[in-house]
């Protein structure tokens, strides 16, 4: 019976191990990131400093298994790492996410010279990936896609342009979805490497929020690549795709959970600070009732994501519509919190000088990318359909 009472005191808590590395992550990211954030957002540069770091403290590390240099900690320890960055940069925030999302359709389905040639070199953050999925007329409608990939002697030769694609003209390779069975709509998952003839980054966008992430769209005009670069079989792309992103929309709640905090802290900590009709306006019960929404509602969605967190780490079954109510919740959490955050600042929160405009502007995409709200919501219901 004792043994079982100390069982259950630990049920509902994060291992220690855990929580050291969580509070390791939060030192470097407060004595290292949060002050470059603002310059990251101002200048819209990738931040190769915070890359570096994040490599040489095996942040870059927490997407893969040990076999593979990483840290084998799985999905929980990795999206708690994402959430800490978060917390200060969501643009820093990216690049962990990226590693992840980039490399998960090799660790799911590639081929064990596939993994050995590529996850390595990532684990150590010497290479970052990409994964290029949506296009101009595919966004949420992945079976609209119109890039292809044609079999031609030993290679596959593709052709098309991507959308909205993170890390572009960063990554070292790119994770390429196209079309292979065109009568049938059926696609497959290939690896390009960016040096490859006839790869092009195109032009990068002007963004509202995650300025230090370039996005962009790659061209493929005949590139070729070897058969040893198909990710899984011929034809199974949209399982590959669909596989992936029921795991990495965890790291879009995770990110949203850590803008939410972030926003949360700063107006707590101004509204103790801030006079307003002779006492801090953290005494003002208008203030206070803002303060209290923003810490439930990210409390919530912070459970709902370690929740779904755990079930990935479990393998269980019937994850995606978890994955989908977490990423759902908190994001749109984040845009919430955002906003009160900025009107607890009042004049002070939208201007530049202040944090809260900024987590508001990279709160907005965590709705979109990853799969919309919209999508979400479909999965969910689907799921609860049976």
């Amino acid at each position: 019976m004792e043994e079982m009472s100390a069982t259950l005191t630990d049920v509902y808590d994060l291992p220690q191990e855990h929580k050291d590395f969580r509070d390791t992550i939060r030192q470097i990211v407060d004595e290292k990131v949060r002050p470059r954030a603002a310059e990251i957002d101002a200048t819209g540069e990738y931040p190769w400093d915070v890359r570096k770091l994040f490599g040489e403290q095996d942040i870059l590390a927490l997407p893969f298994g040990e076999q593979y240099g990483g840290t084998g900690t799985g999905p929980l320890m990795l999206q708690i790492a994402v959430e800490e960055i978060a917390k200060a940069c969501a643009s820093s925030a990216l690049i962990l996410m990226i590693q992840e999302l980039g490399t998960l359709p090799i660790q799911l389905f590639g081929s064990d010279e596939l993994k050995e040639r590529l996850l390595p070199k990532c684990a150590t953050g010497e290479w970052s990936p990409a994964f290029a999925l949506s296009e101009p007329e595919a966004g949420s409608d992945p079976a609209a896609m119109r890039t292809t990939a044609v079999r031609d002697g030993d290679s596959w030769v593709i052709n098309g342009a991507k959308n909205w694609i993170t890390n572009s003209g960063v990554a070292d390779f790119y994770v390429v979805f196209a079309v292979t069975d065109r009568e049938n709509r059926r696609m497959s998952a290939f690896v390009v490497e960016k040096d490859r003839a006839g790869f092009s980054v195109g032009k990068l966008e002007h963004k509202l929020g995650i300025k230090g992430s370039p996005t962009g769209s790659p061209i493929f005009e005949d590139v070729r690549v070897p058969p040893e670069n198909l990710i899984g079989t011929e034809g199974k792309g949209l399982s590959v795709a669909l596989a992936t992103l029921e795991r990495t929309r965890l790291g879009a709640a995770a990110q949203a959970v850590g803008i939410a905090q972030g926003a949360t802290d700063y107006a707590n900590a101004y509204a103790k600070e801030r006079i307003a009709f002779g006492k801090p306006i953290n005494e003002l019960q208008a203030i206070q009732f803002k303060l209290a929404d923003m810490e439930t509602r990210t409390a919530a969605a912070r459970e709902l994501l370690y929740k779904a967190c755990a079930m990935a780490d479990r393998g269980d079954p019937g994850l995606g519509k978890w994955t989908s109510m977490a990423k759902l919740f908190a994001s749109d959490t984040a845009m919430w919190v955002t906003v009160e955050a900025i009107q607890v600042l009042g004049g002070y929160g939208y201007v530049t000088e202040y944090p809260v405009e900024r987590m508001m502007r990279d709160a907005k995409i965590t709705q979109i990318y990853e799969g919309t709200n919209e999508i979400q919501r479909v999965v969910i219901a689907r799921a609860m359909r049976g």
